[in-house]
């Protein structure tokens, strides 16, 4: 029997990446375009199935051996009914995606917030691989995040499990407030966002600092700073540090996974970073819950998206 292959989508404001995958998560071929939002909802439809095509007759499995698509999409979607509610990244409002990718290809399509399908990418055969309760965290311009039980992605009534972005951490006295409306979120010190504002709030209270003599200051210059040994920067990085263990902890006793994995540009920094974070969660949480219990980075890096998303049929 020919194996069935499956071709994931990672759909952004900016590019649009197809990957073809086998029954195991293995990427067997990737493509990447710009995904061009300003020719309207139509056009981009066309054009993503246009390069799932491609895409499968180009990895050498064709047409006949795709058995789905999974697509991942920012924003707020009805996941069950395959529609993307609202888009700030794309401008789509009340877009039944999976009917229409359905409708244009002929097999089955589903749908799942990116930062649920690159967690699932890394759970299926990255840093989570062979491990069926991994929870991951996706640290970038927000905090985002998957959790995966018993090998399925827990989605949750409406999408919204895994936005670990919005868990109150910060106490109110240090709290500052989050684009969701709430003071205190973890995005608010996690992401590479709170970062840099962390850092701004430094220099505006006139800290002494490696930081000052740049025009634009990005995560990446206040870790880079922090592993130089600048105490202010050293200081930052702890405390996103601190937030994003004591959050994992606080999973730790809800959902009770085997390993933590963490993700997106933040976790670039490497072991430097990693290492503090663990530090926080053994911490923090009951020993009960922390036993056995790793904190690791991801390992699928950029490619998570298109890995996830060609799991989703067979993962969720």
């Amino acid at each position: 029997m020919t194996r069935e292959v499956y071709v994931g989508v990672d759909l952004g404001g900016t590019a649009l990446k197809v990957g073809v995958c086998d029954g195991e998560g293995r990427l067997l071929y990737k493509d990447e375009r710009p995904t061009g939002i300003a020719d309207g909802v139509e056009t981009v439809l066309d054009r993503i199935a246009e390069a799932v095509r491609n895409a499968a007759n180009a990895s050498g499995a064709g047409w006949d051996r795709v058995a789905g698509v999974g697509a991942g999409i920012p924003g707020f979607l009805d996941i069950p009914n395959g529609y993307v509610k609202w888009s700030v990244n794309l401008g789509w409002r009340d877009v039944p995606v999976a009917a229409e990718l359905r409708r244009r290809l002929g097999v089955p399509v589903v749908i799942n917030n990116d930062a649920n399908v690159a967690a699932l990418g890394e759970a299926w055969s990255g840093a989570g691989a062979g491990i069926s309760d991994v929870v991951c965290y996706t640290l970038g311009t927000g905090v985002g995040g998957g959790i995966v039980v018993g090998g399925r992605l827990i989605e949750g009534f409406n999408g919204m499990a895994g936005e670990f972005g919005h868990m109150r951490v910060v106490p109110d006295l240090e709290a500052v407030q989050c684009n969701c409306g709430q003071k205190g979120c973890l995005e608010t010190v996690s992401s590479a966002t709170g970062i840099v504002r962390m850092a701004r709030d430094a220099l505006e209270r006139g800290s002494e600092t490696s930081l000052s003599s740049l025009e634009r200051i990005s995560a990446k210059d206040v870790f880079d700073a922090a592993k130089a040994g600048d105490e202010v920067a050293r200081r930052i990085v702890a405390r996103a540090a601190l937030y994003l263990g004591k959050s994992m902890a606080t999973v730790a006793v809800i959902v009770n996974p085997r390993r933590f994995i963490v993700g997106g540009g933040v976790s670039k920094a490497g072991e430097f970073f990693i290492a503090q974070v663990r530090e926080s969660f053994l911490r923090c949480a009951p020993a009960a819950a922390s036993e056995g219990v790793d904190v690791v980075a991801a390992l699928h890096g950029n490619d998570a998206g298109v890995i996830g998303a060609a799991g989703l049929l067979l993962r969720r």
